[in-house]
């Protein structure tokens, strides 16, 4: 043993490995040798491997001492002495093997199909509380504000009941959002009346035919992701780009309603060239207020008014002892009775007010195939805005999916969300007669389900029914509600969204989190000044830059020794860890190099050794002298892809032509393969590689690093190919 070999009792050293006999990886290539079976549990240096476990077993199946040597020799099992099975024994076997079959069904579908898992055990307690929170949430359900109202309710039912069976969500509140039906009008503005001077024959075909393209297209979207196990895009928009996104939204939203919160519809078609975007749109009204309706200015005050103060009493009334029958109260459905009593009274609609009116309900079924000679022709005028719609649709679902289930302790699996999402637009986009749209999940309304008392999906299934039976039986009653009401809802649900905007800009400015305040403040402002798609797009684009600055930074640390021990820890997080050998760099990779964080990694290493772990300029002057020696400790780098391969082979090259000595501690077996394959251990030999931290230093510190400058064998020492065999 040499004087720089460890001794073989050494304990493990840095955080990775066991110092061997050899302070050098051997090389050379050895035969596997077969396990050894011989060992028992007696030894306690034998840890059976589970190859080691499965290869005794087979041979314990092929070697059994039951088989003798004539039972072998005449090719018969030791089964042979007892005779052929009864007819008993074999439908024992097949009753079996089919119970077991059938359980592994039951299995299979509890996972795919998650009602099958939660109703046989429901318990018939939580019907109430599920059906209380089925009628709160269609009560706050934005359909009957959208461009159809049939369409709308059409969307909030049936489909509602598909999720209702397939989610994994139990509070996910699914139904026509608000933010998707505003893209949705847009988009049906334009292609359907892009022209006011020769409008379509049938516009409201049309225009049903646009939305039932999107669905399906929103529908193909969502479940192609969902087959593909790509749920994991969720989290690729950061929180900062979604807030400011939403915000956009909700005061968008806010804009587009205040026409008809003040009476302002008959005017804003009157006029010779209506505004389009919002900014304009807010113009064209304060120019305008003084031409609004007073009777429809006066229910809107009210009803808005009751509405949001409503909401804040119930938040804090449910919070005191006795007070939790309040959530129970759907203001909104209250509001909805008054003014619909009082309008057919006093007539309101003679005075200027506009209301909903005879809705012609359809008299045959209202399902189709989504795909005809119809809606075909609108297929690459709808993709781009489907395809926004699917993805806020699901982050905002997603968000909201994941924020109950840690909230009531339980998994989602977004996999099988976005199949759900996919099924449940498959079946909205069949609505062809009256039209249909998008249906996702809603935060607001999801987190007032959970609220409610809704536990399981029931609340989900309740709501689809209650609304089903709307359609029939409600909306007669509904003639004389007035549209401004209507508004007042959807405002009071842009009320909730503007609401956390105030409470994410202080969280931001005391984290001194500059770099998200300004994601958010950019989104929102591209949204309002320009477009939902733009604000879309740039959110989307702003979010994978993000992510490809994180992925492609390679995460390395300077290591050096605690005093007294054999730990290496990162300099900058220990104020003990120390570097032993002046110009000698110790470096971790903390993770997988592939070419997309390989790319910088000469150059961080390059930084790390002028300048440390401290954040420095480019332009500052170097604080640390050139490395003589990097010593790359790979205890974390679980994989090498090929082109991180390539480009280590020509840092290496690098270093060697620079005379700086490269090693390589706790280098996986699998992994000196991968370098052989490049010839890196031809080109630095078998001194450059060791098990760990401890028995490269000893290696350099023969080199005399720290006591005199490094000889030229850094350069000159190419071993010979034998050396390496």
């Amino acid at each position: 043993m040499s004087p720089g070999d460890p001794d073989p009792s050494t304990p493990p050293t840095d955080s990775g490995g066991v110092t061997p006999v050899s302070s050098r990886l051997d090389l050379t290539v050895v035969a596997p040798t077969p396990p050894r079976l011989v060992r028992t549990a007696t030894d306690p240096n034998f840890h059976a491997s589970e190859n080691t476990r499965l290869l005794a077993t087979k041979q314990r199946k092929h070697y059994d001492g039951a088989d003798s040597d004539d039972d072998r020799g005449r090719g018969k099992s030791s089964r042979g002495h007892l005779g052929p099975r009864s007819a008993s024994e074999v439908s024992t076997q097949r009753i079996q093997k089919a119970t077991k079959v059938a359980r592994k069904i039951r299995q299979r579908s509890k996972y795919y199909i998650p009602v099958t898992e939660w109703l046989p055990t429901y318990s018939w307690s939580l019907f109430a509380s599920d059906a209380v929170a089925g009628v709160s949430a269609m009560s706050y359900a934005t359909s009957l504000a959208k461009l159809t109202p049939v369409a709308g309710l059409w969307s909030s039912s049936v489909p509602i009941f598909l999720y209702g069976l397939l989610g994994t969500s139990r509070q996910l509140s699914m139904g026509p959002e608000a933010s998707l039906s505003l893209m949705l009008g847009q988009l049906i503005t334009e292609l359907v009346w892009n022209d006011p001077h020769s409008p379509p024959a049938n516009p409201e075909l049309e225009a049903a035919a646009i939305s039932v393209m999107a669905t399906f297209q929103v529908a193909l979207i969502t479940g192609v992701l969902g087959l593909l196990r790509l749920g994991f895009l969720d989290v690729v928009l950061s929180r900062a780009l979604l807030r400011g996104f939403i915000t956009a939204i909700g005061v968008i939203i806010s804009i587009e309603q205040s026409i008809p919160l003040f009476g302002l519809t008959d005017v804003l078609k009157n006029a010779g060239n209506p505004p389009t975007l919002p900014i304009p749109k807010l113009i064209f009204i304060i120019k305008h207020i003084t031409e609004s309706n007073p009777i429809t200015t006066t229910i809107s005050v009210c009803s808005l008014s009751f509405l949001i103060f409503g909401k804040i009493i119930k938040q804090r009334v449910k919070r005191r002892p006795g007070g939790a029958w309040l959530r129970f109260v759907p203001e909104i459905l209250i509001v909805v009775i008054a003014t619909t009593w009082l309008t057919s009274i006093f007539r309101w609609d003679h005075r200027g007010v506009d209301i909903l009116g005879k809705i012609q309900t359809t008299t045959g079924s209202p399902f189709g195939l989504p795909l005809s000679s119809r809606t075909l022709k609108y297929f690459n005028a709808t993709f781009p805005t489907a395809f926004v719609m699917a993805l806020v649709g699901v982050v905002d679902s997603m968000v909201s999916a994941r924020e109950n289930a840690t909230k009531y302790s339980y998994a989602v699996h977004p996999n099988r969300e976005l199949v759900a999402y996919g099924a449940t637009n498959l079946v909205a986009s069949t609505l062809t007669a009256t039209g249909c749209l998008p249906v996702f999940g809603s935060p607001t309304r999801s987190r007032l389900n959970g609220e409610t008392g809704g536990r399981t999906q029931m609340a989900s299934l309740i709501t689809s029914a209650l609304v089903l039976l709307s359609i029939f039986f409600v909306i007669p009653w509904l003639y004389f509600l007035p549209r401004c009401v209507l508004a007042a809802i959807i405002t009071t649900v842009v009320y909730g969204i503007l609401n956390e905007a105030p409470h994410d800009v202080v969280y931001y400015w005391r984290m001194k989190a500059w770099p998200d305040s300004i994601q958010m403040a950019g989104t929102f402002l591209l949204t309002i000044f320009f477009s939902i798609e733009v604000g879309v797009v740039a959110s989307v684009g702003f979010s994978l830059l993000l992510v490809i600055q994180n992925s492609t930074k390679p995460r390395i640390k300077i290591i050096g020794r605690r005093p007294d021990t054999d730990d290496w820890v990162p300099i900058d997080e220990d104020d003990e860890a120390l570097e032993e050998i002046p110009g000698v760099l110790v470096v971790r990779i903390r993770e997988p190099l592939s070419f997309a964080n390989t790319g910088g990694l000469k150059e961080r290493l390059r930084r790390l050794e002028l300048y440390g772990p401290q954040k420095s300029h480019p332009s500052d002057e170097p604080i640390r002298e050139s490395a003589k020696a990097v010593i790359l400790h790979m205890g974390d780098v679980d994989e090498i892809d090929a082109s991180a391969l390539q480009i280590l082979s020509e840092l290496v090259n690098s270093y060697q032509e620079r005379g700086v000595g490269i090693y390589f501690a706790h280098l996986q077996p699998q992994q000196l393969e991968q370098f052989r394959i490049v010839n890196i251990p031809q080109t630095l030999g078998p001194s450059r590689f060791h098990p760990d931290v401890r028995s490269a230093m000893l290696e350099v510190e023969t080199l005399g690093f720290g006591v005199c400058s490094a000889p030229s064998r850094f350069v000159s020492n190419h071993p010979s190919p034998t050396s390496l065999a």
